[in-house]
């Protein structure tokens, strides 16, 4: 007997891999249980295959990759409905000792996928990571084997639950039992002019801008192992080193001269050491590029770093001048791109820049202007740098204009002056970790039912206060000694050997994020409309509200620094999506994707103009005070830059931090320097090809794509790159 149903459909198993749907394997496993029971019990193998159709047909009906879990839960339902009883409480208990067998050890299974490239969860957990190579996969290793631990001995089983049903997200729990921290604004300016220490080795104040340039390297690169999350540093930390090399290459050129007899006249000798200075730089930046690209930490990707670049963070003046000299080429450099294997200029992913928009350099009279036409034309080509308003910016935190820890985590506003002489301190400042909560999941477990809904939304609030509470704790205790270039060196501290960072997780000196996600798909599942009509956006903010309200008396109580965070899913907005899916199934506008939204979002199918987008989702980002970004989705704008100007000038006056998502790819098989599509294959895979030649081969083609407020460059998992694929332009 043959079976005639081709199902054109995915299987996702326990250790994250997709494989081809198989009928045989469902009669299979029929058979098996069949055979356990007496003869009289037995099933005929018509019944069997009858039993195999029918899941067939739902996996099918499906039309995306469904779990093992939920086939078996098929097969369960077509034996009872077969009238198989005696048989369905066979290959029920035969499920149950398989349960009990994976669950005496979690984490071999997934190493041995990983090792075995076949794991696709893991595989494209990170865009930035390349799951190929040893440095990734012991890191992955590593991760599971503490994931493991962290689940079966360090969490609380109503956490874990929550958090393997897709109830609440807590991140990073491969990085949990080793006390580690989330991102941080490296305090470059006390390494750079009072030394640090890397390897136990000393370096002193640097006498050049090159110099200064390579320790910062260092410095980030050790910082980057020394923690799970993003950094940033600030270009103006590196300005005052430009006066060092200035007044150095003139006692070189005075020297030169005289020794040759030469005219010592003043204008020449400037204009020689000007064009020598301008060399440094160049070299001085082409090391911090190259280097945070090639270099790579013990994670297994480069450095997540981000550039801060501030004019007035300076003095008005020379520095302010030499400043704007080092930006300029910046995006110079960054505009160019990197070559890649094949001498190709290739879009990096980091690292991530950051260009504040002010005064001086906001409109065509502007002192500045011409820096911010090259930073439009370095977006239209390479995807950076991304826009901070310093107008909004002061509106929102207290007058400071500072950069985000990373992609988009924000510190709270420092009121009562942490620093010296109590100015206002940000560098040297961190975040604690984040807990996300799936607002999606409240509202279908409401089932639309609003009184429900606010019921279920502050049960799950306490949970994330409970799962973030134990982030917080297990940080308790560490010694400085852990990370000597974060807590001893000046990375974050200068805290004695020995000495505790305790006071450092208190009075606002560090944040703790609550996370959130599905806004959009909340609003639908409740109101039956996006958050951009005018019910959906009062409830959307009401919701948001609330999320404050929670952090302001979590950190009244406890004087911990509880802050809500536009969360940048990007494997876990797949996971979310699949535990929707099974725990309610398919829901039209709410469950129906292999993704859900990112924050406060407009959906990325929703047709919006990018202005109008902006502006509706300035109201959200300002309730996201510990970090979120909007984004506007834009076609090729090399040959349009006046359009990329106006919508920076429209970001100056509307919202504090957004970015423009253009495309930057290429095809090694026929030289196309275009965008490179996304479709399914026969079984409803969603790979990449090029439009040009119909290359599917990733090793040989180079995708960049902004993937949560920075940039991916290694490929996405299912959820995201349907994501990628469903995005709509908006200019």
């Amino acid at each position: 007997m043959e079976q005639e149903i081709i199902v054109k459909s995915n299987v996702i198993k326990r250790n994250g891999q997709e494989v081809k749907f198989d009928i045989e394997k469902i009669a299979n496993a029929i058979r098996k249980a069949n055979n356990e029971v007496k003869p009289i019990h037995q099933m005929n193998e018509y019944q069997v295959l009858g039993i195999a159709d029918n899941v067939a047909k739902q996996v099918a009906h499906v039309g995306r990759a469904v779990n093992v879990e939920d086939i078996q839960d098929m097969v369960e339902t077509a034996i009872m409905e077969m009238r198989g009883y005696e048989v369905a409480q066979k290959y029920v208990r035969y499920r149950f000792k398989r349960e009990i067998a994976r669950k005496a050890n979690t984490t071999d299974e997934d190493i041995l996928s990983l090792i075995d490239q076949a794991n696709e969860e893991l595989k494209q957990e990170n865009s930035n990571k390349n799951p190929v190579i040893n440095s990734t996969q012991r890191d992955y290793m590593a991760g599971e084997v503490s994931k493991d631990l962290t689940k079966r001995l360090l969490l609380p089983e109503d956490i874990v639950r929550a958090h393997e049903a897709g109830i609440i997200h807590f991140h990073d729990s491969d990085y949990y039992a080793q006390k580690e921290h989330n991102c941080d604004l490296i305090n470059l300016e006390d390494m750079l002019q009072n030394g640090t220490v890397i390897s136990e080795t000393m370096i002193e104040k640097p006498h050049s801008f090159f110099t200064a340039c390579n320790v910062t390297t260092q410095i980030v690169a050790q910082v980057a192992s020394n923690q799970y999350g993003g950094q940033s540093f600030t270009l103006a930390h590196l300005a005052p080193f430009v006066a060092v090399s200035r007044e150095k290459l003139r006692k070189q050129v005075i020297s030169e001269r005289e020794d040759c007899g030469e005219s010592m006249d003043e204008a020449v000798i400037s204009r020689i050491v000007e064009k020598r200075l301008l060399e440094e730089i160049k070299s001085g930046i082409q090391t911090i590029q190259y280097q945070l690209i090639t270099l790579m930490t013990c994670n297994g990707q480069a450095p997540f770093v981000t550039m801060f670049m501030y004019l007035d963070e300076v003095p008005e003046g020379q520095v302010r001048e030499d400043l704007a000299l080092i930006i300029r080429e910046v995006l110079i450099q960054r505009m160019q791109g990197v070559k890649n294997e094949k001498g190709v200029w290739i879009t990096p992913a980091f690292p991530k820049l950051i260009y504040v928009l002010d005064e001086d350099n906001i409109s065509e009279d502007s002192k500045y202007w011409s820096l911010t036409e090259l930073a439009a034309k370095c977006t239209a080509k390479r995807l950076v740098p991304d826009y901070i308003s310093a107008k909004k910016m002061k509106e929102y935190k207290n007058g400071d204009v500072y950069p985000c820890m990373g992609c988009r985590s924000f510190l709270t506003p420092d009121k009562v002056g942490l620093g010296e002489n109590g100015a206002h301190k940000y560098y040297g400042r961190f975040n604690q970790g984040v807990v996300t909560i799936n607002l999606v999941d409240a509202a279908c477990s409401s089932y639309g039912d609003m009184e429900k809904f606010w019921e279920i939304l502050e049960e799950r609030l306490e949970l994330c206060h409970r799962a973030l509470r134990l982030r917080h704790e297990r940080l308790l205790g560490t010694v400085s000694d852990v990370a000597p270039i974060l807590w001893q060196h000046g990375a974050l501290a200068r805290l004695k050997k020995g000495e505790r960072i305790d006071k450092l997780l208190f009075n606002n000196y560090s944040t703790i994020s609550l996370g959130y996600a599905g806004l959009y798909e909340m609003c639908e599942r409740m109101l039956g409309k996006s958050h951009t009509s005018e019910e959906g956006r009062k409830f959307g903010l009401r919701v948001m509200q609330k999320l404050n309200d929670k952090c302001e008396e979590w950190k009244a109580a406890e004087n911990i620094s509880y802050s809500v965070y536009g969360t940048p899913m990007e494997s876990t907005t797949y996971k979310f999506a699949k535990a929707l899916q099974k725990r309610f199934g398919i829901i039209p506008g709410v469950t129906d994707k292999n993704y859900i939204t990112n924050s406060y979002h407009v959906h990325v199918m929703e047709k919006i103009d990018a202005f109008s987008k902006l502006k509706f989702e300035a109201d959200f980002q300002k309730l996201s005070p510990g970090g979120a970004i909007s984004y506007v989705e834009v076609p090729n704008m090399q040959n349009n830059i006046p359009a990329v100007l106006s919508v920076m000038k429209f970001i100056y006056n509307n919202i504090m931090y957004a970015e423009l998502n253009t495309k930057s790819d290429y095809c090694a098989c026929c030289g196309y320097d275009g965008e490179i599509k996304i479709i399914e294959d026969d079984y409803g895979k969603l790979i990449w090809e090029c439009p040009n030649c119909g290359n599917r081969n990733q090793d040989k083609m180079s995708v960049a794509r902004r993937t949560c407020g920075y940039i991916g460059t290694q490929f996405w998992n299912q959820g995201r790159t349907q994501e990628i694929k469903d995005r709509v332009l908006h200019l």
